[in-house]
């Protein structure tokens, strides 16, 4: 939908999706009842974790996001809470120091999205990586995480090896070590995130697109299209910040430079590759995992510059030779082809771009992802870089630097006591493993999780899509109870599944 003015259209017979308690027409009305102390444009996981922390802090919260929550970078990564092993090698300490507190952070108030996840690295001679190097890392790593890690990491001999994991590459091999990062889910954590920031009061919308924002004495005006009714809504905010991450430098007002480069994950059955724990896989100069996930084993990621569209970034048939060679070099009796792959993802990394040349760029795996934020003009404020691990944090310093612009005093972050959502109401909803599919959780899925659309559930909300063998049947049961759910026409319906095949 075009961003230009617009007449306000009605709302079509669908019924409306809610979160936490709000129906989107309330929701709307809400955003242009009085003025927001802040409107957060961007609904992946940057945008969650401030919108969380500032509505717990008593701020009137906004936030819109042009697609569906965690459309972008948020529902397309490795799934991993980590504070980076081989950044450690790069020098960057402070980063890896603040991640790996901040996994167990997110273990605390997360605990249904936060898996201890063990992982196997085994060494080999001439690979870069000698088995004394990763031995002194795996100690510095754990001594980083404050003496908490998720589990103590230890040493392994090549016969170990060779016996926990069966089929392994043992040309070369000198031995090993285990140690703990964590597993997530990551559209989930958004979603949940999101919940909790609802509960607490934001106000929150998708597929709600900001055209436009200008500055007035002491606020901003902000242009808005609702994608789904066509109204072109006018919010006045004392602040906007701009969490899109790879959109960021399309916002106005943004002085955000980007690096973007993109990283795809593959899935197979487990039984093709019997992993007990994750493996980091190193064949020359390349670095994959092979991350256990129920019945499921993910590979990846990838990582190469990238240029295309930002709206629609898929994993080509070079990226899934490329992993699968990388796979098969470490496992050669697996003889992984493209026929095993259930599903794919890509997504972008929106890194803060340094240098001009191909040679001050670097490598994309030796960019920094450590975040910045940045106020460009009074009260618009620009959050770039970044890691999932670390979105709470980088919450808590936005809504820091937005209180002292707002001169607002005395309110703390709470973000690290307080849990996302109580037991209760993760219970069948919300996990790292898929649920099984019922009517009553698509139910849930519309009504409390803004799903709209049925790629919202199969992707996003559930993620049946990567998971399941039988995902374009389970994609046909779940469109028949969201069209019964929200008044869905045999043309809606139909439309719904293209739009699904699409995605």
């Amino acid at each position: 939908m075009p961003c230009g003015e617009r007449s306000i259209g009605k709302m079509d017979n669908r019924v409306e999706p809610t979160g936490s308690r709000r129906s989107r027409s309330d929701t709307i009305a809400a955003m242009l009842d009085s003025p927001l102390d802040v409107l957060i444009v961007g609904g992946g996981i940057l945008g969650a974790g401030i919108a969380r922390d500032g509505a717990m802090r008593g701020l009137r919260v906004g936030l819109v996001e042009q697609y569906d929550m965690a459309f972008g970078s948020s529902s397309r990564s490795s799934r991993m809470l980590h504070g980076g092993l081989r950044y450690l090698s790069q020098g960057h300490l402070k980063l890896v120091r603040e991640a790996s507190i901040e996994k167990g952070v997110i273990h605390h108030i997360a605990p249904h999205l936060a898996d201890p996840l063990p992982f196997v690295f085994p060494t080999y001679r001439g690979s870069g990586w000698p088995l004394w190097q990763v031995r002194f890392g795996v100690k510095l790593y754990d001594f980083l995480c404050g003496g908490r890690n998720l589990g103590p990491s230890r040493s392994m001999c090549r016969d170990e090896i060779v016996e926990y994991l069966p089929g392994v590459k043992t040309e070369g091999l000198t031995g090993g070590v285990r140690y703990f990062d964590g597993l997530t889910n990551d559209a989930r954590l958004v979603i949940d995130t999101l919940r909790s920031a609802a509960q607490a009061g934001a106000i929150l919308c998708n597929y709600a697109r900001l055209c436009n924002a200008s500055p007035q004495r002491n606020s901003w005006q902000c242009e808005v299209g609702d994608e789904l009714s066509g109204q072109q809504l006018r919010i006045s905010a004392r602040a906007v910040v701009n969490a899109t991450g790879p959109w960021a430098e399309t916002l106005p007002h943004s002085s955000v430079k980007l690096r973007l480069t993109k990283g795809i994950h593959l899935v197979v059955d487990r039984r093709r590759l019997p992993v007990p724990d994750a493996v980091f896989m190193t064949i020359a100069e390349r670095a994959l995992f092979a991350i256990p996930w129920g019945e499921r084993v993910i590979l990846g990621s990838t990582d190469t510059d990238y240029e295309g569209s930002l709206d629609d970034v898929r994993a080509d048939g070079d990226d899934v030779a490329y992993v699968l060679d990388v796979v098969n070099g470490a496992f050669p009796d697996s003889r992984l082809g493209s026929d095993d792959v259930i599903g794919s993802w890509a997504g972008l990394r929106p890194l803060i771009a340094s240098g001009s040349t191909a040679a001050e760029k670097g490598k994309p795996s030796n960019v920094s992802r450590a975040h910045k934020i940045t106020m460009p003009q009074p009260g618009w404020f620009d959050i770039a870089g970044g890691k999932l691990t670390t979105y709470r944090l980088i919450g808590q310093q936005t809504i820091d630097r937005l209180m002292h612009y707002l001169d607002r005093k005395g309110a703390k972050c709470g973000t690290a006591a307080e849990p996302l959502i109580r037991p209760e109401e993760a219970q069948g909803t919300s996990g790292i493993v898929p649920p099984p599919p019922s009517r009553q959780l698509i139910e849930h899925f519309c009504k409390a999780e803004w799903a709209v659309h049925l790629d919202d559930v199969m992707l996003r909300r559930a993620g049946w899509h990567y998971y399941r063998t039988d995902s374009d049947q389970v994609a046909g049961q779940v469109a028949a109870w969201m069209a019964e759910i929200l008044g869905w026409s045999a043309a809606d319906e139909e439309a719904e599944l293209g739009r699904y095949r699409r995605s």
